[in-house]
């Protein structure tokens, strides 16, 4: 059983027309779970709209919601994303809804391209936050005064909380009932949804090499050759021969096709491979430092904490854990 608290939290998820419904009901699901095990329940959760009823998500399914009351305080704010988002950020009376409420509330929470939203409304203004990894340089573009970390799980800065794509959501909710109820709760609140516990904050929100490849598939042989080959000191010069290309026109037209320059490639894929070796093999830190590149365990840990935030032993620690909490399960 879930140990008892004397508290129980308004949660408000705020959705529009268009949402993307796992925004909603995943969030939902999370502050569900220890709810159904505490007396008194944690979490007293709320579907609101601007004009109440049934509001319709892209999905064509609708979800029953309540008007927002004048004065309405709570203690969490969920913001949803979705494709409606496009038109809400020219939605002065939805933005300006947001703004007022997130003015009485504890915390302020986006799910997806709810970033959006939130920053159309000033709230992100000066602050960190990310979203959908497809929406960023449209985030980037639109709102140059917050700064995006476009590959994280979520962002927290201070009482605002932003998440990435969907799925993100859950990580997001499971780490406001961690923030909230500690972890042991949040633990089992996942393994009641059947997920892990749960993915970290700075971990990437998703395989660089699968959206390389849909991206594009010019360079497919290149990125098959560094894969390969991580140990290997490249330089531009040297997958510019490779590509049969100029340096210069090569680092244009990688730019162009990725999103992101050779070099930053180079150690993204370091990074990536290596975090996959760290969490899933017995190998030492020192090994995968060479097998990937880094050359030696201190400079593969500063790539570490600068990307994801924690050093390679924290996150080994993390994915021994949760195995060990599935197994277990």
């Amino acid at each position: 059983m879930f140990p008892a608290k004397p508290m129980t939290r308004s949660i408000g998820v705020l959705v529009f027309e268009g949402f993307q419904i796992l925004d909603a009901t995943g969030p939902i699901s999370v502050f569900e779970m220890p709810a159904r095990a505490m007396t008194p329940p944690p979490y007293a959760v709320t579907v609101y709209s601007l004009g109440g009823g049934p509001v319709r998500a892209s999905c064509g399914v609708a979800l029953m919601t309540e008007a927002l009351p004048p004065g309405l305080v709570l203690d969490t704010l969920v913001v949803s994303g979705g494709e409606g988002t496009r038109q809400g950020i020219a939605d002065e009376h939805l933005l300006g809804a947001i703004r007022d409420l997130s003015g009485r509330t504890r915390r302020t929470c986006s799910v997806c391209s709810g970033s959006f939203l939130l920053a159309a409304a000033g709230l992100l203004e000066g602050r960190s936050a990310t979203t959908h990894w497809r929406r960023s340089a449209s985030f980037e573009r639109a709102f140059p005064g917050t700064r995006l970390l476009a590959d994280r799980i979520y962002v927290r800065d201070g009482k605002f909380w932003t998440s990435a794509g969907i799925t993100a959501g859950i990580d997001l909710a499971l780490a406001l009932v961690e923030d909230d109820l500690g972890d042991e709760v949040a633990r089992r609140a996942a393994r009641e949804l059947v997920v892990h516990h749960r993915r970290q904050g700075g971990q990437s929100q998703f395989s660089l090499l699968q959206d390389i490849r849909l991206a594009s598939g010019r360079f497919d042989a290149l990125i098959d050759l560094i894969r390969c080959n991580l140990h290997t000191d490249f330089t531009v010069e040297d997958l510019a021969e490779k590509a049969a290309m100029s340096p210069r026109n090569f680092a244009r037209v990688f730019r162009s096709e990725t999103g992101t320059t050779p070099a930053r490639f180079v150690e993204k894929l370091r990074l990536e491979t290596a975090r996959q070796s760290v969490e899933t093999t017995g190998l030492s830190l020192q090994q995968i430092a060479r097998d990937t590149g880094f050359g030696d365990p201190d400079r593969m840990r500063m790539a570490f904490m600068r990307v994801f935030g924690q050093p390679p032993m924290a996150l080994r620690r993390q994915a021994q854990g949760t195995s060990k909490t599935v197994n277990d399960a």
